[in-house]
């Protein structure tokens, strides 16, 4: 009864891995090194291939115990619920992550080539008028929770003088180098467990 049981868990996991493993490989074989950055399929990939992973792991479970041919006993139901919970733990910030970054930065373009002095934010494909010199600060948030599927999920801040506020996420890209260059405007660096913007 064992091996009924958890034979369909195992293949349903098996088959999701190799096809968001070849998801993964595709998006970064047709990717191209670029200094404009936007939310591309292949960056969102590489940012909820393991939650992704771990969620369909998790919701595979029960279509392959709700439809197993002999009765189901109560622990095996508990056995089943308690991994979906695991993984909707593992998984579930991550994702909600993923959403609000993506609200806030889907229309968003960043144009940086360090090695040409050049940084422009582009919002709906109109540039918002600033320079580095109109910086009053930057704040760069980054994740506590290094062994967790949400610690590749942080921001920066720009704050302009003018008040305005503009917040870049690692949905568009790897945001340490941009840190870097701005290092000559006064930053503040933080951490948290849930990066949350």
């Amino acid at each position: 009864m064992k091996s009924t049981f958890f034979r369909p868990l195992i293949e349903a996991a098996v088959v999701l891995f190799l096809v968001l493993g070849a998801a993964r490989w595709l998006t970064g074989l047709f990717s191209k090194r670029t200094h404009v950055y936007q939310t591309t399929a292949a960056r969102q990939m590489r940012l909820l291939f393991w939650p992704l992973l771990a969620l369909g792991a998790g919701l595979s479970v029960l279509p392959a115990v709700a439809m197993s041919g002999p009765p189901v006993s109560g622990f095996e139901w508990a056995l089943t619920l308690g991994f979906i919970a695991f993984t909707l733990v593992l998984s579930g910030p991550a994702l909600l992550l993923h959403l609000r970054y993506w609200t806030l930065n889907h229309d968003t373009t960043l144009a940086f080539q360090p090695t040409e002095n050049r940084f422009e934010v582009y919002e709906a494909g109109q540039r918002l008028p600033f320079d580095r010199r109109d910086l009053a600060r930057v704040v760069r948030v980054t994740c506590r929770a290094r062994r967790s599927f949400w610690a590749r999920y942080d921001y920066l801040r720009l704050h302009l003088h003018d008040g305005r506020v503009i917040t870049l996420t690692s949905l568009l890209t790897e945001l340490e180098p941009l840190a870097v260059f701005l290092r000559s405007v006064p930053a503040e660096r933080r951490s948290r467990y849930w990066c949350w913007a």
